[in-house]
Order: C-alpha cells, then structure tokens, then sequence
C-alpha cells in the first residue's frame, strides 16, 4: 500500500497551505540528514516528506492526487512521476525548499565556504581553536583575564590576504563570470528544476588567481601567532565554554576567520567544594571546642570569617553564611551563592593516662550519652548527606 501523503506529514486532508508549510518543516527538521548521520531510515522519511509537500503544496497536484491517489500525478505538469527513493539527492531538496528551513535559499558549499546570501559568492571561513583556562576558586569568583599565544594562521602581510603576487589583483572567473556560481537545469522527483551550484573552476568565490602569492601560495593565509587575551565572567564553572568571535584561524582570500573556544577547568581547592553557586566547607573541631563552645575562624574565597560554635554543637551539623558562596554567571542566573559550613569532631586517635581516666571516670555519665532527640537529630544531618 501507498504511504498516505497527509499521514507522512500528520495533518488532515482539509489542512491549509499554512498548516502543510509548518508540519514540513517540523518533519524534516524531525529526519534532517543533519540531525541523523548515516540513519538510511530518517534519510528515507526526509525524503518521503519532501515528496508529500511539493504534491500537497502545489494546489493543481494535489487536487490531482485528492481525487486520483499517485496515478492521478503521474504524466501531469511538472512531470512528477511518483517516488522511489532511488536517485534522489537530498542536496535537491535542501535547494528547492531552502527557505522552508530558514536558509533563504543560500546553502553550504562545504570544504569551509560560507556563502553569501547578498552577493551569492562563497567565501572560505577559517577553522576554530580550542584552549583551556584552569582556574582558582578565586579567579571564578572576581572574574579573571587571561592571556595566550595562540600559534594560528593569520592573513599574509605580503598580498594582505589577496593571494595574489604583488602589482597583480584576482581576476573574474570565466565560467561563472564572477557570480560564483552555474546553473543546471535538472529533472527530479520535483520535476524539471533550475539549480544553482558553486562554480567548479573558482569554487564559488567567483575569481581566480593566476598569479600566486610566493609567500602565501595563492593561499592569502600564512602560519603566524598572535597574543590574545580573553575576559573570563566571574562565576563560570567546570567544562562551559568561552566563545571568542574572530580569533581563530584566519579564512583563506580575506574569508571569515573563526572562532577561540575557551574551555573552562576548575583547579581543585584544598578549602573547599563547589556546589553550583554554594562553597562547602568542612569545620573539623576538637571535643573539647564541640562540647564548650567557642568563637573559631574559617577562610572565605576571599578573606576569612569568624563564627560562634554553640557549646554541645554536634557533628553533622551545618551553618550557612549567606552571600559568601560564588556569583551567577551573568545572563544565567542571579545573586550569589552561601558558605556553607559543615561541622566534624575530631577524636584523639591516641591517649595518655590521665586522658584515659578522665574519659573512664565519665563514660557512665548521662552527659556522655546521647538522648535520643540527639540521635534523631544527627541521623537527619547523617541523611542530609544523600540528598
């Protein structure tokens, strides 16, 4: 049985020119080739669609295949002649519905051409680098600059990125006459359709040098280096990335140069540990501070603090310092994060004589023993853990 064209976009028969536009977009966008690399299944219901809304869009073939299924399209204008996914090149379909894809009708040339939509000509984008920035507790929490040489290719200083020798400028490309791209007329399961290519002979730039650089080899690009200097926002974390626009490699011919990805690391802290906006930071008292109380100081990002230990303070127990954690990453949240304060008793691993007396002569007392408000209050802290 024949694939119901409404059903391989799931609309209704009586949908508008509208609803079929947006429900192929969406069902190609869904089985884009893009979006599933090497699946033979997407690419045959990208196809499928295609098929179905340059029938279901055009109004004389669908009311041809309304009354008459797919022998009602068959010999009619257009010539479409039914689909069987053989032949087919899903760089045809990319062209004849560009715009429904929101390309406006320009494309990817490949090998590293971007096209131009205004003039139509191809120009090459130079590739991205990648570089890490380890950073201190410290450094995510003010913000931070850093500095790189980045070795790279950069224009040459000789053609300024023209590629051509000296006295000598690119000339216009005899094929396409300098628009960059040929047009072919083509038949497909669209029917006869007029379809623009880059250029062969100048690859979509539109001009040809037939006069190299001997520095550059025609290439406009040399390998070079350049000292680039990134401005790091406070707060950012683990394994985001900083974008820096135009400081990657240079293109070739004066083309677009690429980017700088900065890759954030965190260098671990001996204090502390980072959780999203808040610090965790482990107290470790001695008994005698946990059962008498007493005013300690803790270290902060920046700075220290003071805090006050109530007498009996149990392990398990935490104290939040509001607005001493880190700040959000500005455009991804707001204010700043809370110190929080983990508090851990340390038990003498050994102990003289007197000691040994002093914890025999009070292991009976009701003091040294826990009530069973206090288990239940550290078996709470003790599950706070797993949460």
């Amino acid at each position: 049985m024949e694939e119901d064209y409404y059903k391989i976009l799931g609309i209704e028969k009586n949908a508008t020119a509208d609803e079929i536009k947006k429900a192929y977009r969406r069902t190609a966008i869904k089985y884009h080739p893009d979006k599933n690399p090497g699946d033979k299944v997407a690419e045959e219901k990208f196809k499928q669609a295609a098929e179905a809304y340059a029938v279901l869009s055009d109004p004389d073939k669908r009311s041809r295949y309304d009354q008459f299924g797919k022998a009602g399209l068959e010999g009619g204008p257009g010539g479409f002649n039914g689909f069987s996914g053989e032949g087919v090149d899903i760089n045809d379909i990319l062209r004849q519905f560009g715009d429904i894809f929101g390309f406006g009708g320009g494309f990817d040339f490949g090998g590293g051409f971007n096209q131009q939509r205004s003039s139509g000509k191809a120009q090459y984008r130079g590739s991205d680098l990648r570089v890490k920035a380890k950073l201190t507790l410290q450094e995510i929490s003010s913000g931070v600059k850093k500095k790189y040489k980045i070795n790279k290719d950069v224009t040459c200083s000789h053609c300024h990125g023209s590629g051509c020798a000296e006295g000598h400028q690119p000339e216009t490309c005899s094929t396409c006459h300098g628009s960059g791209y040929v047009t072919h007329t083509r038949q497909s399961f669209f029917g006869i359709s007029r379809v623009q290519e880059a250029c062969p002979t100048c690859h979509g730039e539109g001009s040809i040098i037939s006069h190299p650089c001997s520095h550059c080899h025609g290439n406009g690009i040399v390998k070079g280096e350049e000292i680039v200097e990134v401005e790091i926002p406070a707060g950012v974390a683990e394994g985001m990335i900083i974008n820096v626009t135009g400081k990657g490699n240079a293109g070739k011919h004066n083309g677009i140069p690429g980017d700088i990805h900065v890759i954030i690391e965190e260098v671990e802290d001996k204090n502390f540990v980072r959780d999203g906006q808040d610090l965790i930071y482990n107290l470790l008292l001695t008994i005698s501070q946990a059962a008498l109380g007493e005013n300690v100081e803790i270290p902060l990002v920046s700075g220290k603090a003071r805090i006050n230990i109530k007498p009996g303070t149990q392990p398990g127990t935490t104290l939040r310092l509001r607005g001493k954690g880190l700040p959000a990453v500005k455009g991804y949240g707001y204010g700043i994060g809370d110190m929080i304060v983990n508090v851990s008793v340390y038990i003498p691993e050994t102990l003289n004589s007197e000691e040994k007396i002093f914890f025999e002569s009070h292991k009976d007392s009701s003091h040294f023993s826990p009530s069973e408000s206090i288990k239940t209050k550290i078996f709470k802290a003790f599950k706070n853990y797993f949460h």
